[in-house]
């Protein structure tokens, strides 16, 4: 768009807006204030590789709505959403240029500049996308957290469950996450946001597949620590702030009800201890 001119541009995926991207965010915004310029960002919807190469594409940690959402906290005043399709793969490097020489020699006769950004390391790893994917997927979200510098979380609508937890063990908000990536199976302390009035409550979510129920796909259900008052929550944050247990299947949903108040009073405890560590 005309009001493009005069940019500081990030280009990239930037799933999962971590540490890495943030620096890169950081330094757009810095190079736009010297200048007077907009701090902007060149993302794409969907991942390229979901064009290019759907057996190899990565699952998306975040929306394409939170990703812009989390830039824009970062002090990016646009984003720039390109929608991926097979015409935008085939364009030349003169048409889209990604190959960071190449963009450089472009910069020399177009009249732009290229900065480089080195990567970020925490704690003696590089952070990248792929290896918040992994973290996740093993169920390390502390770990996930610090590469991302926030807690690592879902958000969607809230969905109609089977009706089991309020019959048999506790309610739950059944989320429909819009985001791919999901922690592994099992127990999570975790913070849950109402998208739609910011309400918020402690609570405690499980990811998988309800075996003591004979579940076939995987769900994600989270108990409020806290009642809430009328309406019910239609659009919420999940964050997820440590992993209490593996899920694994119980003998009657007796047992498992108790189960799950071990893990509510085990949830309080953590709880407990984040707000005075946060103080």
């Amino acid at each position: 768009p005309p009001d493009a001119r005069g940019a500081t541009v990030a280009l990239g995926n930037f799933d999962g807006v971590h540490c890495g991207h943030r620096e890169l965010m950081r330094r757009t915004s810095v190079a736009a204030r010297e200048n007077g310029w907009k701090a902007s960002v060149l993302t794409f919807n969907p991942h390229p590789a979901k064009v290019v190469a759907p057996a190899r594409a990565p699952q998306m940690i975040t929306a394409c709505a939170r990703r812009v959402e989390l830039m824009g906290a970062e002090g990016i005043a646009q984003v720039l959403v390109l929608p991926f399709t097979e015409d935008v793969a085939r364009w030349t490097p003169q048409e889209f240029v990604k190959v960071r020489e190449l963009l450089e020699q472009l910069g020399k006769r177009c009249g732009f500049e290229v900065i480089a950004v080195d990567p970020v390391n925490v704690r003696g790893e590089r952070v990248s996308s792929s290896l918040v994917r992994e973290m996740v997927g093993d169920g390390r979200i502390a770990r996930a957290a610090r590469l991302m510098g926030r807690p690592f979380e879902l958000e969607g609508r809230v969905v109609s469950g089977a009706g089991i937890g309020s019959k048999q063990t506790v309610p739950t908000l059944n989320l429909e996450p819009d985001s791919e990536v999901l922690p592994r199976d099992g127990v999570y302390v975790t913070r849950t946001h109402d998208l739609d009035n910011g309400r918020s409550w402690d609570s405690i979510t499980n990811v998988g597949m309800r075996p003591t129920f004979g579940g076939d796909a995987v769900t994600v259900e989270t108990f409020l620590l806290s009642p809430y008052d009328a309406p019910q929550p239609e659009r919420i944050r999940v964050q997820f702030l440590w992993r209490v247990r593996d899920e694994r299947k119980f003998p009657s949903p007796e047992t498992l009800k108790t189960q799950i108040f071990r893990d509510v009073a085990r949830a309080r405890r953590v709880h407990e201890r984040l707000r005075k560590f946060c103080a």
